[in-house]
């Protein structure tokens, strides 16, 4: 019996309890303690056997080893997921980071865009280019006046000369 709980003492500490149940039977319980507050429950799991001197000589050694197997695997078990989980969260975490910093990154791109100022191209020659919203005909008086006399002087006419009374 002892050479079975071998493994499991490895590790922790276990109190083994035996009671009197009636006249013939005999209750054992083997009962783990934890090794670490926040450990998981399942891991401190008791066992507890219950029948005649003679039946626990003969099978409770047997079922001390498949108890202590199985506590051994599923204290690997979770340590293996408890290390798959930290790695996936830690995986996560880096994902998010990396996405936050693209996110900035096009951010302060589109607010350096929007704080860049924008200059309208001056025309070169304005009496050359028209542009969509210039208009075409002279706006004051002596702005047609001007004009007349430069289209008249381009055609090589005389300019006319109007006189008010």
């Amino acid at each position: 019996m002892f050479v079975e709980l071998m493994p499991l003492l490895a590790s922790r500490s276990v109190m083994i309890t035996v009671a009197r149940e009636n006249q013939t039977t005999i209750r054992v319980h083997v009962l783990p303690k934890r090794t670490k507050d926040d450990e998981n429950p399942a891991l401190c799991t008791p066992l507890s056997y219950i029948g005649t001197p003679e039946e626990l000589d003969a099978e409770l050694g047997k079922h001390l080893a498949a108890y202590v197997e199985c506590h051994q695997q599923l204290g690997s078990t979770l340590a293996q997921a408890k290390s798959e989980m930290e790695a996936a969260a830690k995986a996560a975490r880096e994902e998010a980071d990396k996405k936050a910093a693209e996110r900035k990154k096009k951010a302060a791109e589109k607010q350096d865009e929007k704080s860049a100022p924008i200059t309208p191209a001056a025309p070169a020659n304005s009496t050359s280019s028209m542009s969509l919203f210039a208009s075409s005909q002279p706006t004051t008086e002596s702005e047609r006046g001007a004009s007349k006399t430069k289209s008249a002087e381009e055609e090589g006419g005389e300019t006319s000369c109007r006189l008010a009374l």
